[in-house]
């Protein structure tokens, strides 16, 4: 029996991480804005850019995660994006000149919606599938775990290596 328990609580972990760093983030000094954000090989994130990513993405996945859901249950229901979106990088573009108050409050509000959506989820629906661009076929279940759940841990890695690397 599939439980969504375990991912929502990795999910909030790794959102109160990401909260923690707010003050090694405002801490370290005004942040540069990247050169380069997209999918660039030379790119470059920042604070602003993480935190851009991570209160865009969150609420993409969940309604993806509603769009298989809502979907006929015959046929494997077209989701996703790849990371070369126009929308995506275009949403990061806007927002990583935010505030880092207010990236880190979007963050810590998308994060406990949609931890609070993953556990009122039953197995049949965790089960439903759905059909990615270039992934293929991915139960709601790993899509939470690929495309929320670890994709957040990492960029919390990704946020405590920036700060390190600039000594904060």
């Amino acid at each position: 029996m599939m439980t969504p328990d375990p991912q929502a609580s990795r999910l909030d972990a790794a959102i109160a991480s990401v909260l923690a760093l707010r003050p090694r983030t405002e801490a370290a000094g005004s942040w540069a804005l990247a050169e380069l954000y997209g999918t660039e090989p030379e790119a470059s994130w920042g604070p602003p850019e993480v935190l851009a990513h991570l209160e865009e993405m969150l609420p993409f996945w969940l309604g993806e995660v509603e769009r298989i859901l809502d979907g006929p249950g015959d046929d494997p229901v077209p989701f996703g994006r790849v990371a070369s979106d126009v929308v995506r990088i275009g949403i990061i573009g806007r927002d990583r000149t935010l505030p880092l108050r207010e990236l880190f409050a979007r963050v810590g509000a998308a994060g406990a919606r949609l931890s609070a959506r993953m556990l009122e989820l039953d197995s049949p629906e965790l089960a439903r599938v759905g059909l990615h661009p270039r992934l293929g076929e991915l139960t709601v279940a790993q899509l939470l775990d690929q495309f929320v759940v670890s994709h957040t841990e990492e960029h919390v890695v990704q946020l405590r290596e920036i700060l390190t690397a600039r000594g904060a």
